[in-house]
Order: C-alpha cells, then structure tokens, then sequence
C-alpha cells in the first residue's frame, strides 16, 4: 500500500471518528419547574383563560451551542375566566353566558432545537419546539392538534451542576378547527450532567 493511500484511509478514519463523536451528547440537562398559561379561550371568541401547571424539559448538547429537547407541559384552569357578560334579550329573564366553554387543561408535547451559549454564570437560549397539544374543555370536550412553540430564556448558575431557569414561550395550537395564540411563563430548577 502506498503511503499516499494509507494517508487518505487514516484521514477518513479519523473524519468519521470525528463525526460520530458529535453525535454523543456533550452534556445534558433536566429542567422541572411552575408554569404560568395564558391561553385563547374555546371558541376563541369568549376570551382568554389563565391557566397554572408545570414544565418539564430533557435537552443533550449535540454540540458545544446546539441541543435537542424533549419538553412537556401541563396546565390547569382555577379561576374565573374573562368571559363576555351574558346575553340579555330584551324583554326576558337573565342572559346566558359563554363561560361554559373554558379550558379545564391543556397538555403539550414538543420536541425541537435549542441554541445556547454560556456567559460566565448566565446561559441564554432560544430554542423552536414542534409537537401536539390535547385539551380538554368544560363545554366543548376535548381535542388534539398540532403545537407549535417559538422563545427562549436565561439559565443562571447557582452552583457547578444547578442552575434556576426563566423561560418565556410563544405556543400556537389549533383546536377545534381554529388558531389560539397562548403565552407561557416557567421558572425552575435545572440540572446539569
């Protein structure tokens, strides 16, 4: 074998070693922490629900900047909706209201791709998460839909593997045949391995 052939097979050996090699998680990291939902009420026309619940997120660095997330979430409604006041004819008894058709609670299930970088004890990331949602309503029963997520947050280093995370995302669903436009706010505690 010629030294230029031993050359190429070494250099494509180490190339693939290379490459396989990024594909092990560099490190990992489990997020777990309260969750505020502001959600589009069903039918989107009766108003918003706020809903209180829980996040919970695996992300594995594919590379140094670059992770994969598995993220799920579950909110529940415990208040009063801001329903429209109820519809009075004129000339009849007290009016009905559309209130009946408040989220009880809603799950999502998403997984997608986060960017991060780490600034001394501060690690900022914006991540975009695809999945599905399942929601079930006082009114209208439940459904699934596709779910879509788009934010980011701050990590802040307590000590070496904890961290306490504050995360904003903006989540679409499509329930019932129509777009709702929900805001979710999470904070927490990570840990990294």
């Amino acid at each position: 074998m010629s030294m230029r052939k031993t050359g190429l097979i070494v250099l494509t050996l180490l190339l693939f070693a290379g490459l396989a090699s990024a594909q092990v998680p560099t490190t990992v990291n489990v997020f777990f922490g309260y969750s505020y939902y502001n959600a589009s009420a069903l039918p989107v026309e009766t108003g918003r629900s706020n809903l209180n619940g829980w996040e919970g997120s695996f992300e594995a660095k594919i590379i140094p900047w670059v992770g994969m997330v598995g993220d799920v979430s579950e909110h529940y409604y415990g208040g009063v909706s801001s329903c429209p006041p109820p519809v009075q004819p004129a000339g009849s008894g007290p009016g009905q209201s559309s209130c009946s058709n408040v989220i009880e609670h809603e799950q999502n299930f998403l997984f997608g791709p986060r960017v991060s970088i780490s600034v001394r004890k501060f690690r900022p990331f914006a991540e975009a998460l695809f999945g599905g949602g399942h929601v079930n309503t006082n009114g209208i029963g439940s459904d699934t839909s596709f779910a879509t997520a788009l934010g980011g947050g701050l990590d802040y280093k307590i000590i070496r593997p904890v961290a306490w995370r504050f995360q904003g995302d903006y989540v679409q669903t499509r329930f019932c045949g129509a777009t709702q436009s929900n805001v979710r706010l999470s904070t927490g505690i990570v840990l990294r391995f």
